[in-house]
């Protein structure tokens, strides 16, 4: 298919264009894709997703313009197409015109998935982004703070029990191999389920010497198909990777008890696969009563002009720290590092406070404004705060003056060292106040030790904390943006970490669009980018 090009030879008297012009506020949306959907996202900019010759395919601006406006307004593509075709601001924003002229009326909602596939697969895959992003920046709106956060994105599919899991993982594996190798595979089956449909067994689900039968003979049929696979040659992609989810799944749950009878082993596999559709989905916690199922969305925020500067998508189990480093490259990267000058300020609650991103921040020269957790103690004892560690003595002194030698952990990734209190604890007047243990107290000293005491101490001054309290809400008011539809808001609209991203990708992208017309960003020949 070769790229198609918008009209440029709008229709003066066009009604659609007349009417919109006066009838919508000058910080529509609509509006300015009105104004400067050429200049953002011209056919031109796509030209590496088509091919030379072929037939011309829908303008990419105008299924650019329609694409932002969806991811907006939270539709479906069979809905985002009914828009265009009959809601005259949409029309006006992609600069088709009305109904009489020579625009195009309308097209196939399949044009939005082939666009978001050829997207995916290109080099650039979020480009769309990056020009609302560019934009912000000629106008001077990006300076050196960021606010990070993250937020749940629930997946598209339903979360699977363990049976469920493995009859699906089976009919999978049986469903790409070919004809020979099903043939095969069918032949050591013993359980006698055919894996043909996705409904579960009909048993009687009361019985618990029934249940455990069930999986027992499932699993085995999973193991058998495994051995009759082992050491195979040559196997098509899609069977490798099927067997790799199979064994994943039949690891993951069970255990084998005295009597030799798989069962549901009574644990969670720290990293569980969750549903055979959606491999890459995971169980999360926002915080300790509050779980879901699927991804986290993680973004990072101008807290001046509240543009999102960065986004990423992570399994739902990622701890909120790890992608922390990526969402502030434009900060630290020097390819990048271009903006105002300043001194670059990095915001967070305490998800953020971890180490190593304390220490990620200090080697850039970024002033820490992440909250550090304070240390805590089972039922109100001691904490880690009441002891003095004295680092440079490589000692630590607790509440009743004992002092005890830092001992060096090796091979610990978290703990540098450790501090043991041993004996000293059995006669101490306080014990009742600082540990129920056995062997003593102990306390460990943890790689960024010194960092994280210098961050709780820097965060009790009231000047840090009035200015944390002004700018962290921010980037929660922005997430509130995102998420306030649920399709393709709160709720995934497609499956697979690469596409949730590109389409959280492309929320944002929408969301600075609509920031960017709000503020009154304007385009002239002559001054480019700026606010009105």
């Amino acid at each position: 298919m070769a790229l198609g090009r918008a009209s440029q030879q709008l229709d003066l008297l066009d009604a659609v264009t007349r009417f919109c012009d006066e009838a919508l506020p000058g910080n529509s949306i609509f509006g300015f894709l009105h104004e400067h959907r050429e200049t953002l996202f011209p056919d031109s900019m796509f030209t590496d997703l088509f091919a030379a010759i072929g037939r011309r395919s829908v303008p990419p601006s105008v299924v650019a313009a329609v694409m932002v406006l969806q991811r907006l307004e939270g539709l479906s593509d069979r809905e985002a197409v009914d828009r265009f075709t009959f809601d005259a601001r949409w029309r006006y924003a992609a600069g088709v015109g009305g109904w009489d002229g020579a625009g195009r009326v309308g097209f196939a909602h399949t044009v939005l998935v082939d666009m978001r596939e050829r997207l995916r697969r290109s080099d650039r895959p979020d480009r769309i982004f990056e020009v609302a992003l560019s934009a912000a920046r000629a106008a001077g709106l990006i300076g050196r703070r960021r606010v990070l956060d993250s937020t749940p994105l629930y997946d598209a599919v339903a979360t699977m029990d363990t049976i469920t899991l493995i009859r699906s993982a089976i009919r999978g594996l049986l469903g790409v191999a070919g004809p020979d190798l099903a043939e095969l595979l069918r032949a050591v089956l013993t359980s006698g389920d055919d894996y043909a449909s996705s409904a579960k067994p009909v048993l009687d689900w009361d019985d618990k010497s029934a249940r455990e039968a069930l999986i027992d003979s499932r699993a085995r049929d999973g193991h058998a198909l495994l051995a009759a696979l082992d050491g195979r040659q040559g196997l098509p992609e899609p069977v490798v990777q099927a067997i790799r989810l199979l064994a994943t799944v039949l690891g993951q749950d069970l255990e084998t008890g005295t009597d030799g009878v798989l069962r549901i082993a009574r644990k969670v596999a720290p990293d569980r696969v969750i549903s055979t559709v959606d491999p890459e989905a995971r169980h999360g916690h926002k915080t300790s009563h509050r779980g879901f199922d699927g991804y986290k969305g993680h973004i990072a925020v101008d807290p001046d002009s509240e543009i999102i500067t960065a986004t990423e998508v992570t399994a739902g189990n990622t701890g909120d720290a790890q992608p922390a480093a990526g969402l502030i490259a434009d900060l630290t990267e020097p390819a990048t590092n271009a903006g105002p000058a300043g001194d670059a300020a990095v915001y967070g609650d305490s998800a953020y406070g971890a180490g190593e991103v304390l220490a990620h921040l200090d080697t850039h020269g970024i002033d820490a404004k992440t909250k550090v957790q304070p240390p805590v103690a089972p039922a109100g004892k001691f904490t880690k705060d009441q002891f003095h560690i004295d680092l440079d003595a490589a000692t630590v002194t607790c509440p009743n003056g004992i002092t005890r030698p830092i001992r060096p952990i090796a091979g610990e990734g978290r703990h540098a060292g450790k501090a043991d209190f041993g004996t000293a604890c059995t006669t101490c007047p306080l014990r009742a106040h600082c540990t129920d243990a056995k062997t003593g107290r102990s306390i460990t000293i943890g790689r960024h030790e010194a960092r994280l005491a210098a961050a709780r101490t820097r965060q009790i001054d009231p000047a840090w904390q009035a200015d944390y309290r002004a700018t962290r809400p921010k980037v929660e008011r922005k997430l509130a943006h995102l998420m306030r539809r649920r399709h393709g808001g709160r709720r995934a609209r497609t499956r697979g970490l690469a596409r949730i991203a590109a389409d959280f990708n492309l929320l944002a992208a929408a969301t600075n669009l609509a920031r960017l017309a709000t503020l009154g960003l304007l385009h002239t020949p002559h001054r480019g980018w700026a606010l009105a």
